[in-house]
C-alpha cells in the first residue's frame, strides 16, 4: 500500500494530463447508461412535442391564407382546434418529459453521492488524516448539489432544443428557403460566442468549488464542540470571525464572477435574435418592391411564428452548452474522488474464517507510511506471535511504531513486507466481513455519534436486545451512570459525546466492543489521557472484555500491561526488548527504564494529589504504590 500517495486528494496540475472534454463527455455519458428505457422514452416525448409544435405555424398559415380569405367557416374552426390541441398535446408531453427526466436525474445524483461515499468509505487511514473533513463534505454536498440542474434538466434540455430546432428549421425551409438563409446568417457567430463563455465559466466555477471547500473545512472545525472551546478559551473568537468573513468575501466575488461571465455577450445574441422578426419584414418587403418572387401574408406570419418559435430554443440550446462547460467544473471534481486508488482491497477469492481462534502472527514485518521515500521504516523486522486467548503489551518511546504496529492487525494500513497473520492466514487474504468481526479496537480517542447511548452501542451489533445492551454496558462498568440519567440509555451522547467525561465515553466505546464480541482485541492507550481514578475503574472494565480474548495493549502506563504474557518493547521500530514483566525487570534494560520513569510520575502525582485533599491524596498514593514492580535500585 502507499498510504502517502493516496492521502493526497489534491487534484493532478492541469497540464496535457488532464482529462480531456470528449472523454468527460463520454464519461458522463455512461452515467446514464442503466436508465436507456427511460431516457429513450423522454427522446420520444421529446419528438412528438416538437412535431407538434412545428405544426401549429403551418395551422395558422392555412386560416390567413385559406380560411378567412374563403369564408369558410368550418375549416376554420376545425383549423382553431387543431392550434388548441396542439398546445395542450405539447404541454402533456412536457410534463411527462420533465416527470421521467427528473427521475433519471435524481437517480444519476444518488448514484454519484453512493459512489463517492463508498469509495471514501474504502479509502485507507492516511487519506482521512491528511485531508480536511470540510473538503470531503463539499465534494458530496457542494459539488454533487451544484450538478443537480444540469443532470435532472439539462441532457432533456439538450435533447428536447435541438429536436425543436431541427424540426423547426426544415418547417422554415419549407415554408421559404431564402428567409431562412437570412434567419441563420449569424448562428456560427452564436455558438462561437457561448463556447467561449462556457470556457470561461467553467474556469471561474473549478476556483469557486475550491472557495467553497475551504469555507466548509473552515466551519466543520471551528463550529464544532472542540473548534468552539478551543477559540473561546484561546480568545480567538472575533480573529476566527474575520477569518470565516474574509473567506466568505472571496466566495461574493467568484460568485459574482460566476453569473456575470459572458453575460453582455449572451445578451447580445439575445438583442440579435429578437430583432430578427423585424429584418425578416424587411427582406420580404424589399422582395416585393424589386419585383421578386411573392411572399404571402400567411406564408409570412407562419415564419415569424416559427422563427420566434426558434429563437427560445436555440438560446436555450447556446445557454445549456455554455452551462455543460460550467458543469464539467464539477464532475471533474467528483471523479478526481472516484478515481482515487484504493490500495487496500478484498481479494478475488478471499478467505472466510467460520470460526476465528484469535492467534495473531507478526513475521518479518515492515511498514513505511512513504515507500519510495529514503526515510527508515517505522517498522522493521517485527517478529511476534500472540497466542490464541493470550496477551501482548507494546511499549516503547513516542514515536517508535506502537500505534502503527496495532493498525496494521485490522488493516487499517497493509504491511510494506512479511505480513500479519490471524489463525495463520494473511489478514490480507481474509475477506473483510471475517477481518471486521475477529478484530475489535479501543483506542485513545473515542468517538461517539450524536445519537441515544443506545444506538451508539447497537452500532457495533444493530440487532442487539436491550438486555445485550444492558449486559454490555454492566461489563464496562457504565450502567449505573447510564440509568442515572433522566432518559437512560435515550439520553443523546451530543456531538462527539461530549455530554459524557473522558472516562465514560471511554467504558461507552468498552460496552460497544464487549456487545460486538471479537475474538482478538486491540487497545491502543485506551486509559493514557485518563486521571489515575478513572483509569482504574476503565481498566476494570478492560479486564472484563479482555477475558478469554487475545489481547494486544498499547500501554503508555506500564501499570496497565505488567501481568501481559508477552511485552515487546520497541525502540525506532525494531524489537529492543522482549519478555515477561519480571523478566524484563531482571535485565535492567530498556524496559525497567521506562518502568522507573512511571514510577516517578506516580509519586509525583500522587504528592500533588496530597495536598488538594487526602482522600484524593490516598487514590493517587494507592495508584504510584508499585514497589512489588519496581526494581530495588530505584
Amino acid at each position: 500500500m502507499r498510504p502517502h500517495d493516496l492521502s493526497d486528494w489534491t487534484p493532478p496540475p492541469r497540464d496535457s494530463a488532464q482529462p480531456k472534454e470528449p472523454a468527460q463527455l463520454r464519461r458522463i455519458l455512461r452515467l446514464f447508461r442503466p436508465y436507456r428505457a427511460r431516457l429513450a422514452l423522454v427522446g420520444l416525448l421529446v419528438g412528438a412535442a416538437s412535431l407538434v409544435s412545428v405544426a401549429s405555424p403551418f395551422l395558422l398559415k392555412e386560416i390567413l391564407d385559406t380560411a378567412i380569405p374563403q369564408g369558410r367557416t368550418g375549416l376554420l374552426s376545425l383549423l382553431a382546434l387543431g392550434m388548441i390541441a396542439t398546445a395542450v398535446l405539447t404541454s402533456v408531453f412536457g410534463v411527462l418529459q420533465t416527470l421521467i427526466s427528473t427521475t433519471v436525474g435524481q437517480r444519476v445524483m444518488h448514484d454519484l453521492r453512493t459512489g463517492v461515499y463508498e469509495q471514501l468509505q474504502r479509502m485507507p487511514l492516511a487519506f482521512f488524516t491528511r485531508t480536511r473533513t470540510g473538503e470531503v463534505q463539499s465534494r458530496i454536498a457542494n459539488d454533487i448539489g451544484g450538478m443537480q440542474a444540469t443532470v435532472t434538466s439539462t441532457a432533456t434540455s439538450l435533447v428536447s432544443n435541438l429536436t425543436a430546432v431541427v424540426a423547426t428549421v426544415v418547417a422554415m425551409l419549407a415554408l421559404d428557403w431564402r428567409l431562412t438563409v437570412v434567419s441563420l446568417l449569424l448562428l456560427p457567430v452564436f455558438v462561437w460566442i457561448s463556447r467561449r463563455v462556457g470556457r470561461e465559466r467553467k474556469a471561474i466555477t473549478t476556483q469557486r468549488q475550491k472557495q467553497m471547500a475551504a469555507m466548509a473545512a473552515t466551519v466543520t472545525e471551528s463550529l464544532s464542540v472542540s473548534g468552539i472551546l478551543l477559540g473561546r478559551t484561546m480568545g480567538r473568537a472575533d480573529s476566527l470571525t474575520k477569518s470565516f468573513a474574509e473567506e466568505s468575501e472571496r466566495l461574493v466575488d467568484l460568485e459574482v464572477r460566476s453569473s456575470m461571465a459572458g453575460r453582455w455577450r449572451m445578451s447580445t445574441i439575445g438583442i440579435v435574435m429578437a430583432a430578427m422578426p423585424a429584418l425578416i419584414y424587411w427582406a420580404a418587403g424589399i422582395a416585393l418592391q424589386s419585383d421578386g418572387p411573392a411572399i404571402s401574408l400567411g406564408t409570412l406570419v407562419a415564419f415569424v411564428s416559427l422563427q420566434q418559435g426558434l429563437f427560445r430554443p436555440a438560446v436555450s440550446l447556446l445557454s445549456t452548452g455554455v452551462q455543460m462547460q460550467t458543469s464539467l467544473a464539477l464532475f471533474q471534481r467528483i471523479f478526481e474522488y472516484l478515481d482515487l486508488p484504493v490500495d487496500i482491497t478484498e481479494p478475488d477469492e478471499p478467505v472466510r474464517l467460520a470460526k476465528v481462534r484469535g492467534e495473531v502472527g507478526f513475521e518479518k514485518v515492515e511498514f513505511r507510511y512513504d515507500p519510495e521515500g529514503q526515510a527508515r521504516p517505522t517498522l522493521d523486522g517485527i517478529d511476534v506471535t500472540v497466542p490464541a486467548g493470550g496477551s501482548l503489551a507494546v511499549v516503547g518511546p513516542t514515536g517508535s511504531g506502537k500505534s502503527t504496529l496495532s493498525y496494521l492487525v485490522p488493516r487499517l494500513y497493509d504491511v510494506t513486507g512479511g505480513r500479519v497473520t490471524l489463525d495463520g492466514v494473511d489478514v490480507r487474504a481474509l475477506d473483510f466481513d471475517t477481518l471486521a468481526r475477529a478484530v475489535g479496537v479501543v483506542s485513545q480517542e473515542t468517538y461517539l455519534f450524536h445519537a441515544s447511548v443506545a444506538d451508539n452501542l447497537r452500532f457495533a451489533k444493530p440487532d442487539a436486545t436491550d438486555e445485550e445492551i444492558e449486559a454490555a454496558a454492566r461489563a464496562a462498568q457504565i450502567h449505573d451512570h447510564i440509568a442515572s440519567l433522566p432518559e437512560g440509555y435515550d439520553t443523546l451522547v451530543g456531538e462527539r459525546g461530549y455530554r459524557f467525561s473522558g472516562g465514560e465515553k471511554q467504558r461507552l466505546a468498552i460496552a460497544r466492543t464487549i456487545l460486538r464480541d471479537p475474538p482478538v482485541l486491540i487497545l491502543d492507550e485506551a486509559t493514557s489521557a485518563l486521571d489515575t481514578r478513572t483509569e482504574h475503574a476503565v481498566q476494570q472494565a478492560i479486564d472484563a472484555l479482555s477475558a478469554g480474548r487475545t489481547t494486544i495493549t498499547i500501554a503508555h502506563r506500564l501499570s496497565t500491561v505488567r501481568d501481559a504474557d508477552q511485552i515487546v518493547v520497541l525502540d525506532a521500530g525494531h524489537i529492543a526488548e522482549r519478555g515477561t514483566h519480571e523478566e524484563l525487570l531482571a535485565r535492567d534494560g530498556r524496559y525497567a527504564a521506562l518502568v522507573r520513569r512511571d514510577a516517578r510520575a506516580a509519586v509525583t502525582g500522587a504528592a500533588e494529589g496530597a495536598t488538594e485533599g487526602r482522600d484524593e491524596g490516598r487514590a493517587r498514593g494507592e495508584q504510584a504504590n508499585v514497589g512489588s514492580v519496581v526494581p530495588q535500585n530505584v
